[in-house]
């Protein structure tokens, strides 16, 4: 194969760093294809430009780096006799962004020692996760519960309260250990300045800041939020759900404890891990997703759905075993969705979950088969055709039966609830849909396929 030109620049990465690395390529008559990794080197003693011929050589490479951000982007340029032409006539695209420095610990404490938590760091949980793990080594951080400061998934108002607490505690890092809520939480926390409310975080997204330093802890197994810059909030004066982004709001560690699950009630563990299914497939469909998301997003759905296969045969309880496959599938998809974006399930689920109070998992489990049968209404080719092959392999049975066998396993691990059981109505319907093409287009731009306002209207009939 064509060697790659890795080059690691000593700060960030910009767009246009691609021209000067394709010109750094002397031209060697006529016309080849180059791809270009780049990464950005906090700690290590890589040179400038490395010649590599295949993957295993820029594996070893790699090796004794500890401290590294990548921001991964691949080149097609023609190489032709003049190296100016590159740039007008290359193709430019972001392949994978992932910023967090990403940790697996066998035990708690390991955490705490690795991260000397200590005075001036704050921990946002809950205390029925806080206590059985962490409650016994006595941290000296301050500690934040959300219960204390309302109950369910996070609200503005509910954020700002907790604002509004920790003003002026000067705290340096904020550890969050929970589920998604408590996660998107702590990604405000991270960003914002003293005295501000989350609408003024809202209506300024550009300028957000990272102020404190931010480490997650998943304890469920399905946010992937660990390894994205979005929070998600129930904004309740606005009557729906909002992601708030900014590449401030990415975390500079993740953690993964598998032991932190070992007491995940049953319920949450399966709406979490349906959650990450749809992030999976959602990233996997996406007009974004790149060679490398959707080999993240291909691993995630067979690691979940061969866990749920297990689960069938042998028994919900054969689950236990298999936790930390579920939390790995949870954050490959969270890397896989952090580049290539999430799409209608998720917009149509946000009206559903704000007005109802419908946990996220569920919400979007209650749309996801329906949201991927309206897409194969009106096309199957390209990458749905693609996951409907990946589905009959792993679920024994033809691309046409796909879906079908997909919902009637889904359904072992959860049974699924029409709308109505929700509160919605026939009434609910049109507002809904007009609701999400007025407030989730930052999604819908992902979708296989467009959706008109009547295809989003008759996916919520056919649901109710």
């Amino acid at each position: 194969m064509r060697p790659w030109t890795v080059r690691c620049p000593p700060a960030g990465i910009l767009a246009d760093s691609a021209g000067e690395a394709a010109r750094s390529r002397k031209s060697s008559g006529g016309s080849r294809k180059s791809i270009c990794f780049y990464a950005s080197i906090c700690e290590g003693g890589m040179p400038d430009v490395l010649c590599i011929s295949d993957a295993k050589s820029l594996q070893k490479c790699k090796q004794g780096i500890e401290d590294i951000v990548i921001s991964v982007y691949i080149v097609w340029s023609e190489f032709c006799n003049s190296p100016g032409n590159i740039l007008s006539r290359g193709f430019f695209m972001l392949q994978l962004r992932f910023a967090p420095q990403l940790h697996s610990f066998d035990a708690c404490k390991d955490v705490a020692e690795y991260f000397r938590i200590g005075q001036d760091d704050v921990i946002l949980s809950n205390r029925y996760i806080y206590e059985p793990f962490f409650g016994g080594l006595n941290l000296p951080a301050r500690l934040v519960f959300q219960e204390d400061f309302g109950e369910g998934e996070p609200t503005d108002s509910m954020v700002d309260a907790i604002l509004a607490a920790l003003g002026g505690t000067g705290a340096r890092r904020i550890f969050a250990i929970g589920g998604g809520s408590v996660i998107d939480i702590a990604k405000v926390l991270a960003v914002a300045p003293e005295g501000a409310s989350v609408d003024d975080l809202y209506a300024d997204m550009a300028s957000l800041e990272a102020r404190r330093e931010l480490i997650i802890l998943p304890t469920t197994c399905g946010t992937g939020s660990e390894v994205t810059n979005i929070s998600i909030l129930n904004r309740t004066r606005l009557g729906t759900k909002m992601g708030l982004v900014s590449e401030s709001m990415y975390a500079a560690h993740a953690a993964l404890v598998p032991e932190l699950l070992s007491r995940l009630p049953y319920q949450v563990f399966a709406a979490s891990s349906l959650d990450a299914l749809v992030h999976a497939a959602e990233s996997l469909l996406s007009p974004n997703a790149t060679d490398f998301t959707r080999l993240l997003s291909r691993e995630a759905i067979v690691l979940i759905l061969n866990g749920y296969l297990k689960m069938r045969d042998e028994g919900l309880q054969a689950r236990l075993p298999l936790l930390k496959d579920f939390l790995l599938a949870s954050t490959l998809a969270g890397l896989a969705f952090g580049t290539a974006g999430c799409a209608a399930v998720h917009a149509l689920s946000y009206p559903l979950g704000g007005t109802f109070h419908v946990p996220h998992g569920e919400s979007n489990y209650a749309l996801f088969t329906q949201v991927l049968k309206s897409y194969r209404s009106i096309r199957v080719e390209g990458s749905l055709a693609g996951l409907l092959e990946l589905l009959s392999r792993i679920l024994g049975c033809s691309p046409e039966r796909a879906l079908d066998e997909l919902e009637t396993l889904l359904a072992v691990i959860l049974p699924l609830k029409p709308l109505r059981e929700y509160g919605m109505t026939e009434q609910h319907v049109p507002e809904f849909a007009r609701n999400v093409l007025a407030t989730q287009q930052r999604l819908l731009k992902n979708n296989f396929t467009p959706l008109s306002e009547e295809e989003i209207a008759a996916i919520y009939r056919a649901r109710l």
